[in-house]
């Protein structure tokens, strides 16, 4: 009997199999030809009820689980590229290590770092050097973006705390 490992590798290798094949030039040309066999069939079978459930029901099966496929695949192609991204900023001394686990935050707190990157690149225009970096944690004592942001970080916290 195989064990966890074995049988999630297993899953993993196939996962990843069926889907570069499906999304492969050939299997594309396959699914036309089916497509169109199916479209000349109905002249023979008179576009009768059951000629139409035959090709219902196959896309509805091949829909199914593409989905589920498809959705895996994401998964792991966004967790491996969120990884790079946090090895990334985590290697970056300018960086601010706030954004390593910054997928784990709420909508509501994105759009306030949003706010602020937004905020902070109006701040880096009036600044002498275009070349000049800035991060939402570096201290300026020429505006209060950090100060702000914070303030509105700890508000939604307590928002959502209460509620």
């Amino acid at each position: 009997m195989p064990t966890r490992n074995q049988s999630v590798n297993t899953i993993e290798k196939y996962a990843s199999k069926i889907t570069n094949g499906a999304g492969s030039n050939s299997t594309l040309i396959i699914a036309f030809i089916l497509v169109a066999t199916w479209c000349v069939s109905g002249i023979f079978m008179q576009f009768s009820d059951r000629w139409a459930m035959i090709m219902s029901t196959a896309s509805s099966a091949v829909t199914f689980l593409m989905v589920f496929l498809i959705q895996k695949s994401q998964n792991k192609d966004s967790l491996a590229t969120q990884l790079k991204l946090n090895e990334l900023v985590a290697a970056n001394e300018l960086a601010s290590n706030r954004l390593v686990d910054i997928e784990g935050m709420t909508e509501e707190e994105l759009r306030v770092i949003q706010k602020y990157y937004s905020k902070l690149s109006v701040f880096a225009l009036k600044q002498s050097s275009l070349q000049q970096s800035h991060s939402i944690d570096e201290q300026h004592h020429e505006h209060e973006i950090k100060k702000d942001m914070e303030e509105e970080l700890i508000n939604i916290k307590k928002d959502s705390a209460k509620g």
